[in-house]
Order: structure tokens, then sequence, then C-alpha cells
């Protein structure tokens, strides 16, 4: 081999090398979008669901009270009730 062809093919392995470095450098900076696009989405939907959940204690509250409610009216109303000809 001569050296211009030795020349020539070590230019062609830098380029290579080169282009190899490159493609990696974009796969590893799209890796890191994704990675940094998971974590905020982790972050809005751990808060969202947290929102969600306060909302559902609240709600099952409510419930719990109006049930308490509700039997304390049918305790109240069930003498009247039996009273009452069929």
């Amino acid at each position: 081999m001569n050296s211009t062809s030795q020349q020539s093919s070590v230019q062609r392995q830098l380029l290579e090398d080169w282009d190899n470095r490159a493609f990696i450098q974009v796969i590893s900076d799209k890796i890191k979008e994704t990675s940094n696009f998971l974590s905020q989405f982790e972050i809005s939907c751990h808060s969202k669901l947290a929102s969600l959940n306060d909302k559902l204690v609240v709600l099952e509250k409510k419930i719990e009270f109006l049930e308490g409610c509700m039997q304390k009216i049918r305790v109240a109303c069930e003498p009247t009730l039996t009273q009452v000809p069929l």
C-alpha cells in the first residue's frame, strides 16, 4: 500500500469516526430530552393525582356526612311510619 492510499484510508477512518461520534451525540441528546420529558411528565401527573386525591377525600367526607344525616332522618321518621295505616 502506498502512502497516498494509506493516507486516504486514514482520512476515511477519521471521517467515519467523526460521523459515528456525531450520531452517538445525537442519540445521547435525544435520550436526555426523552428523560427530561418523562421526568416533567411524572411530576405533572403526580401533582394532578395528588390534587384529585384531595378532592376525592373531601367528597368522601361529604358523602359520609350526608349518609349520617339520612340515617338520623330515617330513625326519627320510623315511629311515624309504623303508625301510618296501609
